[in-house]
C-alpha cells in the first residue's frame, strides 16, 4: 500500500489506516471473533495506522485485547475529551483529560501511543491554552510521541496557525470540501501532519436515503449536487479516489467489516482519480455549495 510522511513527525503512515468507532459502538453485532479478524487482517495486509477515542465504546480495550501483542507494528492514535471518568471532574477540565489518557493508556495495553489528539473541542478552549498544556504534559511524560488536534472549520485553522499541533485530523471528501479552500494547503505549509476523516461521507454518495440524523447533511448536499459523469465507478470507489489526490497523509475509514476494509485497500492501489475528473467533481461542488459547513 502506498505510505506518506505524516508532516514533521517523520513517521510514515499507510494511506488507508482504520477508524475505531464502528468496533466499539458495535461490538455486540460484530462479534469479537470478526473483530479480531478486521484488527489483524488490516496489518497483514499493509495498513499500519489506527485511530480510536475514548468515547468510542470499547474500542481501545478491543484494540489492546486483539493487537496490543503486535503493538510495534503500527501508529496508534486515539483522541480524549468526551467521555467522563466519574470523579475527575467536568468535561475538558485538567483533571479529567488527565484521568482519560491514563485510562485509554491501560485499555489499549500500551506504556504509550504515538499520537494524542484533542476531540472537537471549541476554539474558544483551544484559544485558552489549558487542554493543550495537558497533551504538552503527556508528550513530556512519555505518554504519547505527538500531540494532535481532530476538529473542523475554524478550529481546525486555529490549530494549524497556532503551532502547538503536530498533526490534524479533519473532515474531507467530495461532500465535504471546505478543506480544499485553505486548509489542506495551509497545514502542508506549516508541516502539520494532516489525517482525514469521513473520505466516504458516511457512504451517502449514490444512497437512497440517509441511515441517520447524523449522515443526514451528506445526504442533503448529495441531492443537491449536479454530479458529473462517474464513468461507471462505484460511489466507495469515486469518493475514496477522489480524496486521494489531496495533501494528507492517512484517511481513515470506519467499519466492522473486514471485507470491506480490504476493498478499501484495493481501491486506493488504483490511485486518484483523473485529474480532469477531480475539476469537474469541485466544480459541482461549488456551484450547488451555499457555504456548507461541517458538521462535526
Amino acid at each position: 500500500m502506498e505510505t506518506r510522511i505524516l508532516g514533521n513527525t517523520g513517521c510514515r503512515v499507510s494511506v488507508i489506516g482504520l477508524g475505531g468507532a464502528e468496533i466499539g459502538f458495535e461490538r455486540e453485532d460484530t462479534g469479537d471473533d470478526r473483530i479480531e479478524l478486521l484488527l489483524n487482517s488490516l496489518l497483514d495486509n499493509g495498513s499500519n495506522y489506527i485511530d480510536t477515542a475514548e468515547c468510542y465504546a470499547d474500542s481501545e480495550e478491543l484494540i489492546g485485547m486483539f493487537i496490543g501483542h503486535r503493538r510495534d507494528e503500527y501508529f496508534l492514535a486515539t483522541k480524549i475529551g468526551h467521555e467522563v471518568v466519574a470523579g475527575a471532574g467536568p468535561e475538558w477540565s485538567i483533571p479529567q483529560l488527565e484521568a482519560t489518557i491514563d485510562r485509554g493508556l491501560k485499555r489499549l495495553r500500551t506504556d504509550s501511543v504515538d499520537l494524542l489528539q484533542l476531540h472537537t473541542c471549541s476554539l474558544d478552549e483551544l484559544k485558552k491554552g489549558d487542554v493543550i498544556e495537558v497533551l504538552r504534559r503527556a508528550r513530556d511524560a512519555g505518554k504519547t510521541r505527538f500531540i494532535g488536534y481532530s476538529g473542523d472549520n475554524e478550529a481546525a485553522m486555529y490549530s494549524v496557525q497556532c503551532g502547538a499541533f503536530d498533526t490534524l485530523q479533519t473532515s474531507f471528501s467530495l461532500l465535504d470540501q471546505g478543506a480544499r479552500k485553505g486548509l489542506l494547503d495551509e497545514a502542508k505549509r506549516r508541516g502539520v501532519g494532516v489525517i482525514l476523516k469521513r473520505p466516504t461521507s458516511n457512504a451517502m454518495l449514490g444512497a437512497d436515503a440517509p441511515w441517520s440524523d447524523y449522515s443526514k447533511p451528506y445526504f442533503e448536499r448529495a441531492q443537491a449536487i449536479s454530479w458529473p459523469d462517474f464513468r461507471g465507478l462505484t460511489p466507495r470507489e469515486i469518493s475514496l479516489r477522489y480524496t486521494l489526490a489531496f495533501p494528507f497523509a492517512v484517511m481513515i475509514t470506519g467499519t466492522r467489516n473486514p471485507e470491506h476494509f480490504l476493498e478499501n485497500i484495493a481501491i486506493a492501489e488504483k490511485g486518484p482519480l483523473p485529474a480532469d475528473m477531480i475539476a469537474e467533481i469541485n466544480a459541482a461542488f461549488d456551484a450547488a455549495d451555499p457555504g456548507w459547513r461541517t458538521e462535526s
